[in-house]
């Protein structure tokens, strides 16, 4: 018998803008004391904090003002975290780590200061964390997972190096992944989720071998993640979060079938998800913000405006207000200009409508 959707209660009011000021406020002093319990406890995933906080503010039009994440002092600090290994560690005492590997190269982009470190050392260390089925592993423990072929494809593309590794192998070990659904796991087997198929998804993209998925299949997946309180869900039965916003927008957007989902529902649930008070955004309305989710409510509303602009003024949370943001990649997840200025190139699908499929498929569960 089927059982109905685990959901969130959305407020009665919610507000129908983006409140930018406070958000900038928000990052700019999140974890600014540094003799806190908070900011110790969070060492273990520092670089990657500041590619969450500096691509927010970017995306925000507003890394420029910041006196706290100013150009060379990032750049100082994400130059101490590369190792002897080539790799990036989070934090200049931790050990280097894929995840930590591409944020750091990220951030050294989104400043233009590739040139700032041993580039062919990183390139190096990331092509031998490649096995022999194609995969990577994290870091010297040997963990598969398909988290790290998305970082370590993405961190070679942003390094212009993506043929030193064995494209093929990559290819063959991500199609290993695809389950019956359409959807990917972390590895072989593992069952489909919204973040490992972003992951997946973006690695066919940067390889430009998106002809593996099932578009439509997989597209349907995804738009049955949306509840009723316009919020995505990661798996069947799981709540809202908005972080799935981009895990879930962005697959979308890369297959071209953005339209499959209700535009308006989902721009609603993440400003109801703002702090109205301090600022950022949290996971779900009334909870605490956290910078991870604020940059990714941040590009999923980017990459709604992109698609499905919403009108210029309004009174009602039908038709919210939503600031200019900066256009993002929706595989890297960064400002599109970034992108560009690398060089980089990533295949996206044309919208549904464009293809040959053009029948929303049928559900025949």
């Amino acid at each position: 018998m089927a059982s109905p959707n685990r959901d969130v209660k959305m407020p009665d009011n919610i507000l129908p803008t983006l409140i930018v000021e406070k958000h900038r406020d928000y990052l700019e002093h999140y974890g600014k004391t540094i003799d806190t319990y908070e900011f110790s406890i969070a060492e273990y995933l520092r670089v990657s904090g500041i590619y969450w906080t500096t691509t927010c503010l970017d995306l925000l039009h507003s890394l420029g003002q910041s006196t706290r994440f100013t150009r060379d002092s990032v750049i100082t600090y994400v130059k101490s975290c590369q190792k002897a290994s080539g790799g990036f560690a989070p934090h200049p005492d931790h050990d280097d780590q894929m995840t930590h590997t591409l944020t750091a190269l990220q951030v050294l982009a989104t400043y233009d200061a590739l040139d700032q470190i041993n580039r062919e050392a990183a390139v190096r260390h990331i092509v031998s964390l490649q096995q022999a089925d194609g995969s990577f592993v994290g870091d010297k423990w040997l963990e598969v997972d398909t988290r790290f072929s998305m970082c370590a494809l993405a961190a070679l593309a942003i390094l212009g190096a993506l043929d030193r590794c064995d494209r093929e192998k990559a290819v063959e070990f991500l199609r290993r992944c695809q389950n019956f659904d359409g959807g990917f796991g972390t590895s072989p087997g593992a069952e489909s989720h919204a973040a490992m198929i972003y992951c997946s998804v973006g690695s066919l993209a940067i390889l430009e071998r998106l002809e593996v998925v099932d578009a439509d299949r997989l597209g349907l997946w995804l738009a049955k993640r949306q509840l009723p309180s316009g919020g995505l869900n990661g798996r069947p039965e799981k709540l809202p979060d908005v972080c799935y916003s981009w895990w879930v927008l962005a697959s979308l957007a890369i297959l071209g079938r953005l339209d499959w989902i209700d535009a308006t529902q989902l721009r609603n649930f993440i400003l109801a998800s703002q702090d109205t008070e301090s600022g950022g955004i949290a996971d779900q309305p009334g909870n605490m913000p956290d910078p991870f989710h604020t940059v990714f409510g941040i590009a999923g509303l980017s990459l709604l405006a992109s698609h499905h602009p919403p009108p210029l003024d309004s009174s009602s949370t039908s038709s919210p207000i939503i600031v200019p943001l900066k256009k993002v990649n929706p595989v890297f997840c960064m400002a599109q200009e970034i992108i560009d200025r690398l060089g980089i190139s990533n295949q996206i699908l044309p919208p549904a409508s464009q293809q040959k499929s053009e029948q929303f498929p049928v559900d025949s569960s």
